[in-house]
């Protein structure tokens, strides 16, 4: 357990045990949600426009073909992301994934940073030269087809939400990304993960990857359950979504308006970037 993680020790103990009397129960290590069965048949005219639904990550690389009502119409195909994960790199994974898909008429993609009229502005877990990339032209030049993309937490939100009342999306990856909608529309540019939380430091820095390697499962556990509690006095949510690949290390019980949605939301929100 490193410093940070022994010197709030006593006072997070001692507050995360008060807040499980009142809403937390032990229980086993949680599953996420099993990915819809998937069962390939023709593309017909009523399928188009068909959109490619790509996830940039900083663990993995993800694409799916999508109809026009947000349908699966491929297999979700994965890769690592390079060590190396500069613009250059990445697209050319990124041609070998959509070289397997069918023919698509249009993209839709999620990033992990801050977007600004399809340029990345900022890039926590990818390579610096992400910064101020115009990711959106440069897929459409390569790809010739139209783009637009938006932070991957986001397209997240929009496969998970219901569209009632205020919902937040958190995400437990490599980082920790946000979304925040109330009736179904997004407010944009929310970066809860960089935001300063427990001293100086930010919510990704407790719980993101580097994060949960650093204080160990039960410690982070304690934390994202004060975190639940944080995020829920910040923002009033109705309703909590955890998606990414490490809300499968919880290992409580939660609230019954908080819910684990599988990674593949961050695909399927990928058609209502198009009907924004």
């Amino acid at each position: 357990m490193n410093a940070i993680a022994k010197r709030k020790l006593p006072k997070a103990k001692k507050v995360a045990k008060k807040a499980g009397k009142k809403k937390f129960k032990k229980v086993k290590q949680a599953k996420l949600p099993a990915a819809k069965p998937f069962v390939a048949r023709p593309i017909t005219k009523a399928d188009h426009p068909t959109t490619l639904a790509v996830d940039i990550g900083g663990s993995g690389l993800k694409v799916m073909l999508l109809n026009c009502e947000g349908k699966q119409l491929s297999e979700r195909l994965r890769v690592e992301t390079p060590d190396l994960s500069t613009p250059a790199r990445i697209l050319k994974e990124l041609d070998k994934l959509a070289a397997k898909v069918p023919e698509f008429d249009r993209v839709s993609v999620g990033f992990p940073g801050v977007i600004r009229n399809g340029v990345t502005i900022t890039t926590a877990n990818v390579h610096k030269q992400w910064t101020n990339f115009p990711l959106e032209k440069a897929l459409s030049k390569r790809w010739k087809k139209p783009v637009r993309l938006a932070n991957d937490a986001d397209v997240q939100g929009y496969g998970a939400i219901k569209g009632k009342g205020s919902e937040l999306v958190i995400t437990l990856g490599t980082g920790v990304g946000a979304a925040l909608f109330t009736n179904g529309h997004l407010y944009p540019g929310l970066e809860l993960g960089h935001h300063p939380w427990r001293g100086r430091f930010s919510y990704e820095e407790h719980l993101g990857k580097k994060g949960y390697k650093k204080a160990g499962r039960q410690r982070w556990n304690e934390l994202l359950k004060l975190a639940i509690e944080q995020t829920h006095h910040t923002f009033n949510w109705d309703h909590l979504y955890i998606g990414g690949g490490n809300a499968k290390k919880i290992d409580f019980k939660l609230p019954p308006n908080v819910t684990i949605v599988p990674n593949t939301e961050g695909l399927f929100g990928g058609v209502a970037l198009w009907k924004e």
